[in-house]
């Protein structure tokens, strides 16, 4: 008879890191997080915008008086209270005032870099943002400058599906930045990054273990990147998170750079179903394709191309996809000045989706073609 281990996490898997308590790593079981429309969004992605303020969040009611009174009451080195302002929050996150628990940092990420923008949210309904991404900047091996960017979606249904998207997006950006520079055409480029992040998600699920195999529901992701430059663009994914084209001139068409690795997109190659049927069924949304241990053979897709004119990629996850998920839906609701704005139309395009319903995470990044020639050579 085996040793009887400690009960897990019924939401993530994980020990309690203490009988009785709530989950140390996701919250569940600890005192509701506050209302999504209560939050303040941290406008800093991993640290790096340090020194910026939080940018308005126009869901937020009365966002205005929380940041006064937090302003008003400046404790100097001890983190407060976005509800109350109060200062000492405790290393669990909640507030010693009111007791509710703090937003994460992962909660809502934003990052702007000149030539594209990026937005993570995590949505209305679910209680962690599973989503990641990372964007960048470098320059071709002659010289002309070069925008990168990679959104990946954990896969809710395997273990740890933050740290799976977390990361698939840095493996895969370094990758981009290592190999870029040195001439390796984009297309060659991406399609080893994504076998970069491939096995560092593989990774996460540790060695070999006969009595624990690592392919049992090991993390996972999908994944989707895109490189603006030497006038092409070029994408990669696997799964079914996606890339759109849409023209500055929106008298041209817009256009679906990816095609999903899921089970209504067989159907519909298969010519089982119409897209109607497909997507109307409850295992639409199956996916056939991912990154992980208990993938099949990874099989990255890449695709470049030459547009005509300018405009902007839309990299995204089913949970903005999901409200907009036509060429034409896309295109309407995308900023007619994106390729000017892409930070501020990637939030607009986050608040589509929430004002949508928001049931999955949300995260887009928009990438302005051409890449902007004035950027430094790295960021």
């Amino acid at each position: 008879m085996g040793v009887t281990g400690p009960s897990r996490c019924p939401s993530c898997g994980e020990p309690p890191e203490e009988e009785g308590a709530g989950c140390g790593r996701c919250g569940a079981g600890n005192p509701a997080p506050p209302d999504p429309q209560a939050r303040i969004p941290d406008a800093a992605l991993g640290g790096e915008a340090a020194g910026r303020q939080p940018a308005t969040d126009p869901r937020v009611a009365g966002y205005e008086a929380v940041a006064d009174a937090a302003e008003q009451t400046p404790v100097r080195g001890t983190r407060r209270c976005v509800l109350c302002g109060a200062g000492g929050v405790d290393a669990a996150g909640y507030c010693p005032r009111c007791g509710q628990a703090q937003p994460r940092e992962r909660d809502h990420m934003e990052r702007e870099l000149e030539g594209v923008g990026a937005v993570s949210d995590i949505g209305r309904r679910h209680h962690r943002n599973e989503d990641f991404f990372t964007v960048s900047a470098t320059a071709l091996q002659d010289g002309s400058p070069a925008v990168v960017a990679v959104v990946c979606d954990g896969v809710s249904s395997a273990t740890r599906p933050d740290e799976a998207s977390a990361a698939a997006c840095e493996a895969a950006g370094e990758a981009l930045l290592e190999s870029l520079p040195r001439g390796v055409h984009a297309q060659r480029a991406m399609h080893d990054a994504v076998v970069v992040a491939a096995a560092a998600v593989n990774a996460l699920a540790g060695p070999d273990d006969p009595q624990e195999p690592r392919r049992e529901n090991a993390p996972a992701c999908t994944f989707v990147g895109a490189v603006v430059g030497g006038g092409l663009l070029t994408v990669g994914w696997v799964g079914d998170s996606r890339a759109y084209w849409v023209p500055d001139d929106r008298s041209v068409p817009a256009t679906r750079l990816t095609e999903d690795d899921s089970w209504a997109a067989q159907m519909i190659a298969g010519n089982l179903m119409s897209e109607a049927e497909a997507m109307a069924d409850e295992r639409a949304h199956a996916i056939t394709g991912w990154l992980g241990a208990d993938a099949y053979e990874v099989e990255p897709h890449t695709r470049h191309f030459q547009p005509d004119g300018p405009g902007v990629v839309v990299v995204c996850t089913d949970g903005l996809w999901n409200y907009a998920e036509s060429t034409e839906q896309m295109a309407s609701v995308l900023p007619a000045d994106a390729h000017v704005r892409p930070l501020e139309s990637a939030r607009t395009l986050v608040t589509h989706a929430l004002d949508g319903g928001g049931h999955d995470n949300i995260t887009v990044a928009v990438v302005p073609f051409p890449a902007p020639a004035g950027h430094a050579a790295t960021a």
